[in-house]
């Protein structure tokens, strides 16, 4: 079976988005902040894409 994305429960400051995108692609959360951040800033659409993963996202089940 293949990865999922689930948002994070250990590294997130928020949501977990970047946390659980980090775990994921099995990258430094830091890096992803900051590309948000640029996504946000420079672009402009860093927002509302944050926003839609965290509700779109699952979170990992504790069973």
């Amino acid at each position: 079976m293949g990865k999922t994305f689930y948002l994070s429960e250990t590294d997130k400051k928020i949501g977990g988005v970047c946390g659980g995108i980090a775990e994921y692609f099995d990258i430094d959360p830091l890096l992803v902040r900051i590309g948000f951040l640029f996504l946000i800033f420079g672009v402009g659409c860093g927002l509302l894409l944050y926003i839609l993963l965290w509700i779109l996202a699952p979170k990992r089940s504790s069973i």
